[in-house]
């Protein structure tokens, strides 16, 4: 056995024996049990957990603004990493997380977090209530690249994507980034330079294919929805926001000087619709 090998083993070994005499000593017959996160607080047992999910060309530090707020109000906040690697994928991935969650959620999405979001909800009866945070709130067998068109508006982002090649795939997929050069533009035109331009440089790309792939059953036909739209959001059209946020029937507010990235820019707003959400 190569020794890198049995590093890893006797260190599985090691922590598999540390694990069995925690349950034991906790009552649990022997057995390890994996604790969900939300039970982790009191505040917890009473107030839902709510869970961020950030969007393309972007990662899930964005939420630091609205995190702080919220969890400055008592909630439990988790802002998992979005994979990004088409619609399916990614709502499998979310889908997964919040199984490890116990008791009420509010699921936030933002962008593209939106979509995924709408198809991981479904089904789950732990989730009270979405929250779009200028994101896509699919119809089933709707795309992103779909949305986009919705009540007549546009968007210029498709003219600006750089495209690299997707490691893993074999060639069978690409990677979309915004061009750095109209990222501020687009994205976050009422951030400073600085800020954008930091942005820019850490921005995760999306695979292409995510963009066209259909979503599945809408978890907002069963769940509340809240929606915020960015009134000067030049990723998605504002009127493909209001289209949207209408369809779903969702509790609506808008900032008309937002750009696409109002979790950011209006951190306060943000927070204070996702706690309307959750019941406060």
């Amino acid at each position: 056995m190569p020794r890198s090998v049995d590093v890893l083993a006797r260190f599985a070994r090691r922590w598999r024996a540390r694990l069995l005499i925690a349950g034991a000593t906790m009552g649990l017959a022997g057995a390890a049990t994996l604790l969900p996160v939300s039970t982790a607080s009191g505040v917890a047992a009473t107030r839902p957990t709510i869970v961020l999910v950030h969007g393309a060309f972007a990662d899930a530090s964005g939420w630091a603004g609205v995190t702080q707020r919220l969890q400055k109000a008592g909630y439990t906040v988790d802002a998992p990493a979005n994979p990004l690697r088409g619609l399916a994928t990614d709502a499998a991935y979310l889908r997964s997380f919040l199984a490890t969650i116990s008791g009420p959620v509010v699921l936030v999405g933002h962008s593209y977090g939106g979509a995924v979001i709408t198809q991981a909800a479904t089904g789950n009866p732990n989730v009270k209530a979405l929250v779009y945070v200028a994101a896509f709130a699919l119809e089933a067998g709707e795309s992103v690249n779909d949305a986009l068109k919705l009540g007549g508006g546009s968007t210029d982002l498709a003219k600006h994507l750089v495209l690299r090649p997707e490691i893993g795939s074999g060639g069978a997929n690409i990677d979309g980034y915004i061009d750095p050069a109209f990222f501020h533009q687009l994205f976050c035109a009422d951030l400073s330079d600085t800020e954008a331009a930091t942005m820019a440089t850490a921005q995760r790309p999306a695979v292409l294919s995510a963009l066209v792939e259909p979503s599945g059953p809408p978890a907002w036909r069963g769940i509340p929805s809240w929606y915020l739209v960015s009134g000067s959001d030049k990723t998605i059209p504002p009127a493909a926001e209001r289209a949207m946020a209408s369809r779903a029937g969702a509790h609506t507010v808008e900032i008309d000087s937002s750009s696409h990235v109002a979790m950011i820019s209006h951190p306060q707003e943000v927070a204070r619709l996702i706690e309307s959400a959750a019941g406060d």
